[in-house]
């Protein structure tokens, strides 16, 4: 019986063909070729299934191996922009090589980047690559004009894939002509930030419709990260510059006041125009330092009794001036740098010792008198608020409080750990008194000890919050008695003039706030009521509704007006429905996935956390508080 003969294997089947195309790096279609050798030459199904089968798993393997070779080539382009950074000598030069590369890795046929220039309140092209247009090339975008100035304001990545379609952009003419005289038309934008500060935007685009991958949206976010670092480093080096060449001009003008002459004359002459204009300690320090050619300091408390003569002595590697009044030792005079001293310069230390001592005296009995004339002021406008108006404002004038400025109430507490409120000991509140009483006269405003704390009326700068002001004042009374103070704040009171009736339903409202921070575990902390959430609604003799709305939801709701999006009804039917995605979609008759792109979006407005019971309580009330007032509206 013969064997019927043996076929030679097609090597057109062989599956191991495409590890040659893989070597090879071969193009995308020629992997469909041992396929089609192969059914041509009558290959089996078997044998065509296994062919089909390694033709997708090496083209997996290439997409994969281009994925990665891309990366490297994006990585190795920020090293090398970082290797720039870090030997930066010439700006233009750093932003040129970053608008080179993104143009290159993100392979468009145009980059470039804008500055903004907050003089003229737009942004203007710095740096282009590939652009031949002279008007492109000197366009200025004003805020919120265009893709770039869209960007510019609202500090987040835009991209179009075809600009002149593109109704999201305020399109003018100026920008229209300067963009199709070069040619644009998909264009991707991102910002240069420092810190929350938009500097800038970093620009890739090309000259016919594409469509910009996410990938290539974070490249260049990195590449224009990078661009403001250049730029910060490059006005810090600049500033230091100049700070160095001031240091110099200060340096030129001490070594020409060097050779000071008639010493005992010109201090003389020196400290009495100091108590004339009504200067303090540290200004005599500083110009007998001058004089006496050394370093002064004053050192307040007491010195030991052979110090306390009045005459300058040495001791060790200094020289030490008495600074005292009545016999009490109020501080010293220090002298260091001079390790000799002729009678002359003895006599003109102990002089300036004698002068400090009589600032000190007048700025004590002035403290004092000014800090009880201001705590009577501020308990007449707690206890007494019929009396005549245009008598307490003369007062407040005399004062240098203004009550035609808006104001805001604070009640202060000294809060231990180991001790309640209730059994402070006077010397605890008096040291409460006298720094809010300092504060209070460096602010312009009021202080008086009230129910075992201090009470302050200060005013509201420009651009200031009562939280704010709240927080700086816990921050400073901490800081200066060393232990931790809680501050509750009103609402501001007095737009346009303070009405004395107003304080006392104000102090109301900063104790409650205090009570509720002391409450709440926050003791050493400020705030007013807006901090406190819808807990804030009860406390607030305001009730700030719209407030505690728009710092709530306010994110979403603006960007349902300026998009004419609905993610506040989207939000409200979450809520009803349980926080179900499944139940929400029902109830707005859209696709489960149409909800979950509004819920990222919201999560995006909103934070991260908006789904905790915390948050999620407040934004359900500030929900039914928007529709309420807009059924009140409507």
């Amino acid at each position: 019986m013969s064997e019927e003969p043996l076929h030679e294997p097609d090597p057109s089947a062989d599956p191991a063909a495409y590890l040659g195309l893989l070597a090879r790096g071969a193009p995308a279609e020629a992997y469909d070729r041992p396929v089609l050798l192969a059914r041509a030459s009558g290959a089996g199904p078997a044998a065509l299934a296994a062919l089909e089968r390694a033709k997708q798993l090496a083209l997996r393997v290439r997409a994969e191996l281009e994925g990665r070779r891309r990366r490297e080539a994006e990585l190795s382009a920020l090293f090398e922009t970082a290797h720039d950074l870090a030997g930066l000598r010439d700006l233009d030069a750093v932003l040129r090589a970053i608008v080179q590369r993104a143009r290159s890795l993100l392979g468009t046929e145009v980059a470039y980047l804008s500055l903004n220039d907050p003089a003229a309140g737009d942004t203007y092209m710095r740096v282009t690559e590939g652009s031949v247009s002279a008007r492109f090339q000197q366009l200025r975008l004003g805020m919120g004009e265009g893709l770039g100035g869209l960007v510019a304001q609202t500090a987040r990545p835009y991209v179009t894939e075809s600009y002149f379609d593109d109704e999201r952009f305020r399109h003018t003419r100026a920008i229209d002509s300067g963009v199709r005289d070069e040619g644009l038309v998909a264009i991707l934008g991102v910002p240069l930030t420092l810190g929350s500060q938009v500097i800038g935007v970093l620009y890739a685009a090309d000259r016919r419709a594409r469509v910009f991958e996410r990938e290539q949206v974070a490249l260049l976010g990195s590449l224009a990260a990078h661009a403001a670092v250049a730029i910060d480093t490059a006005n810090l080096l600049a500033e230091t510059r100049s700070a160095l060449a001031e240091l110099e001009r200060a340096n030129g003008i001490i070594r020409a006041h060097s050779g000071v002459i008639e010493r005992a004359s010109e201090v003389h002459d020196r400290l009495t125009e100091l108590v004339l204009r009504g200067g303090g300690v540290h200004d005599v320090a500083a110009a007998v330092s001058e004089v006496l050619d050394g370093a002064v300091e004053f050192t307040e408390g007491p010195l030991p009794a052979e110090s306390a003569d009045g005459h300058a002595t040495r001791r060790g590697d200094a020289w030490v001036a008495t600074v005292s009044a009545g016999g009490e030792a109020l501080g010293a005079l220090v002298l260091r740098g001079q390790p000799d001293l002729d009678p002359v310069d003895q006599r003109t230390l102990e002089r300036a010792a004698m002068v400090t001592s009589l600032l000190l005296l007048a700025r004590r009995s002035a403290g004092e008198a000014e800090q009880r004339v201001r705590g009577e002021l501020l308990d007449d406008l707690l206890d007494a608020p019929e009396r005549d108006r245009r008598l307490l404002k003369e007062r407040a004038a005399r004062l240098r409080t203004d009550f035609d400025a808006p104001h805001v109430v604070l009640a202060a507490r000294l809060d231990r750990p180991e001790a309640p409120a209730t059994d402070r000991d006077g010397a605890d509140r008096q040291r409460l008194w006298s720094a809010a009483s300092h504060l209070a006269a460096t602010r312009h405003g009021l202080a008086s000890a009230r129910d075992g704390g201090t009470v302050l009326l200060l005013p509201l700068g420009p651009g200031d919050t009562a939280a704010e002001l709240a927080r700086q004042t816990a921050k400073h009374l901490g800081g200066t008695l060393r232990e931790p103070v809680t501050v509750g704040a009103s609402s501001p009171v007095g737009a346009p003039a303070t009405h004395p009736g107003d304080i006392a339903p104000a102090y109301a409202e900063a104790r409650r706030c205090l009570d509720a921070l002391r409450l709440l575990g926050r003791s050493g902390e400020g705030a007013a009521a807006q901090d406190l959430g819808f807990l804030g609604l009860l406390l607030a003799d305001t009730r700030d509704i719209a407030g505690f709305v728009t710092r709530t939801i306010g994110d979403v709701v603006a960007y349902d007006r300026s998009r004419g999006t609905d993610l506040v009804r989207t939000l409200d039917a979450y809520f009803a429905s349980g926080m179900s995605p499944v139940r929400t979609k029902d109830e707005l008759h859209v696709h489960v996935n149409t909800v979950a792109q509004r819920l990222e979006r919201i999560g995006r407005l909103l934070g991260p956390d908006w789904q905790s019971p915390p948050r999620a309580l407040e934004i359900q009330l500030a929900l039914r508080l928007h529709s309420m007032s807009a059924a009140v509206a409507r």
